[in-house]
């Protein structure tokens, strides 16, 4: 009973309840040092020489400078939590801008953003250039090639961009299937294996002094390169497989292009050639119209 009474006495209580007080004071005062901290961020955050006023772009030469400026400065605008605003240069959404530039501009093949200047934000910018052009799964058989819709690409074979019709044959131009939509072939590939290879190999036809036209990868996947003609009745064409071993096939071609009889028959009979067939390791077939060689 006596120790009961010990622990419910006056004094105990009171000691309990002046703990309970200096709790809440404590509670209180850390509250209020918390909102304080809160607010002094955000006014700091808001302080104009902390934030972002300006911004410069470099480097682009095809995209519109006022096209990139409107997605900065979509990212940009408002606050985080109603009170910190976006422009902030500690605070502001430097990944968000990255991406949504590389997804809106294919054309874009690297970002690089300097934020050094607190109040200016300098973006440096550069793009694709294109090498090539893809035209399509198939040739347009109602159609000139050289009218057909076209999209460039760069030396990957990466789709970037529409490519404005044009007369000729200013790049050199590919049709066949690509990993992507073909209503919006814009951020796909082409043949992203062994495209690198494949060009290459072009380069060593051109080399060769032969005149190129367009590439075509079939069904099949066989590759077919064809030749410009002398006349607009017959285009002669040079036949490979996709998975050929292209610095092999081009130094075989090289040397049988250099070999009677076919050396003579490609100057003089060039006209009636209808293929060069590489597909078959060393051997190499070709056909005129008056005959199958080997």
């Amino acid at each position: 009973m006596q120790k009961r009474n010990v622990l419910n006495s006056k004094h105990l209580n009171e000691l309990k309840r002046k703990k309970r007080r200096i709790l809440k004071i404590k509670i209180i005062f850390f509250v209020i040092i918390f909102i304080l901290f809160l607010i002094g961020l955000i006014f700091l955050s808001r302080w104009q020489n902390l934030n972002i006023d300006n911004i410069t772009i470099t480097g682009n030469k095809v995209v519109e400078t006022k096209e990139i400026e409107e997605i900065i400065h979509s990212k940009i605008d408002g606050y985080y939590l109603w009170f910190f605003p976006k422009t902030n240069f500690i605070l502001y959404p430097k990944k968000a801008i990255k991406n949504e530039l590389f997804t809106k501009f294919k054309r874009f093949k690297d970002i690089f953003i300097n934020d050094k200047n607190i109040k200016t934000l300098i973006i440096s910018v550069t793009e694709r250039e294109g090498k090539y052009t893809w035209c399509g799964e198939n040739i347009p058989l109602s159609e000139k090639v050289e009218e057909n819709q076209c999209y460039f690409m760069d030396e990957n074979g990466y789709i970037f961009d529409n490519a404005l019709y044009f007369s000729g044959n200013i790049y050199f131009k590919f049709f066949g299937k690509i990993n992507g939509e073909i209503e919006n072939p814009i951020g796909s590939y082409f043949l992203q294996e062994n495209f690198t290879q494949i060009t290459s190999f072009i380069e060593n036809l051109k080399q060769m002094e032969l005149k190129l036209s367009y590439l075509v990868v079939n069904s099949d996947q066989d590759i077919e390169i064809y030749l410009k003609p002398r006349d607009n009745i017959n285009i002669p064409k040079i036949i490979l497989k996709s998975n050929s071993d292209f610095e092999k096939i081009a130094e075989n071609l090289q040397s049988v292009l250099t070999t009677e009889p076919l050396q003579s028959d490609f100057k003089n009979k060039y006209s009636s050639l209808l293929y060069i067939d590489l597909r078959f390791g060393n051997k190499i077939y070709y056909k005129f119209e008056d005959g199958l060689n080997e």
